[in-house]
């Protein structure tokens, strides 16, 4: 009796599957949840402070911010092949982040031209 020689092992470690296989890197595993975009949960949070506090000027920066994560987010999203969630909050920081910028700068128009009023003396004497 004659035996022939072993087939040869067909990857690393004797027909073991390389780690990963041919995903490419950053790419989750299969079967994984997409996870949400932190940029994208911070536009949003950012842009709904920046929205609802128009009353203090200075929250104008949070409403500029939230439209600045909420485009880098989307591009994230976009380049990220599925693995990142979270456009729709992305969105919601770029349109509430507009709308707080836009009423900032209607507010500071109706002051310049004396539509509005912050003279608050109410003497009557």
């Amino acid at each position: 009796m004659s035996y022939s020689d072993p087939p040869p092992p067909s990857g690393p470690f004797g027909g073991q599957p390389p780690y990963g296989g041919d995903q490419p890197y950053g790419a989750g595993q299969p079967g994984q949840p997409a996870k949400t975009s932190g940029k994208a949960t911070a536009a949003m949070i950012t842009g709904l402070v920046g929205a609802l506090t128009l009353c203090c000027g200075f929250f104008v920066v949070s409403s500029i911010a939230a439209v600045v994560l909420g485009f880098l987010a989307r591009r994230d999203i976009a380049a990220s092949g599925g693995t990142l969630k979270g456009d729709g909050q992305a969105l919601t920081g770029i349109i509430a982040g507009g709308l707080g910028i836009a009423l900032f700068v209607v507010s500071i128009l109706l002051v310049l031209t004396g539509v509005v009023d912050y003279n608050f003396d109410y003497s009557t004497s």
